[in-house]
């Protein structure tokens, strides 16, 4: 069964940390904010890759989030990594048309994909290995695999215990509306 959460007048979402696991539940927080923080990954690549792994974990918070749109929630700005995608990209990827990627894009949402759904395949697909270096440094994909790591697990998180329906996200209310 799901847990309590509670919600503060104003609070966007429920904070587990307030109530359950401090400690590890913080420390979650921090694993899920890095990406946002740290990752060098050009954004569009870094949204569609995001996106994909929400369609796997069912996430509803995940599946509405737009970066460069509501990253302000969480403290973070990721303009740094470029201009943001168009909607248009966003839905494709949700509906599993990966047809208006580049071809390096698309074998990053692959390797996304496969992380969350087959990683012991994946990590024995030596064709896809030297496909995938061939295409990406050993930096980017270090950073790919920790932020698509975090989206996998901070999403699963969000969503089995329900606070993705919990969301209060003015932006998401909206889209709800």
């Amino acid at each position: 069964m799901r847990v309590d959460l509670e919600m503060k007048p104003g609070q966007p979402m429920p904070d587990l940390s307030e109530k359950y696991m401090p400690e590890l539940a913080r420390a979650g927080g921090a694993f899920g904010l890095a990406p946002y923080r740290h990752s060098k990954l050009p954004l569009r690549m870094f949204e569609a890759c995001r996106i994909a792994t929400a369609v796997i974990n069912g996430c509803i918070v995940c599946k509405n989030w737009r970066a460069e749109r509501d990253c302000s929630y969480l403290g973070c700005d990721v303009s740094r990594l470029g201009e943001a995608p168009d909607e248009a990209m966003y839905e494709a990827v949700l509906a599993g048309d990966l047809s208006t990627l580049t071809e390096r894009e698309q074998l990053a949402v692959r390797y996304s994909q496969r992380m969350g759904t087959e990683p012991e395949a994946l990590a024995a697909d030596e064709d896809f290995w030297t496909e995938f270096k061939s295409q990406f440094t050993d930096e980017e994909i270090v950073d790919l695999t920790y932020s698509v790591a975090a989206w996998m697990a901070l999403g699963r998180v969000t969503h089995v215990l329900g606070v993705d329906v919990a969301c209060r996200l003015p932006t998401h209310e909206k889209q709800a509306a």
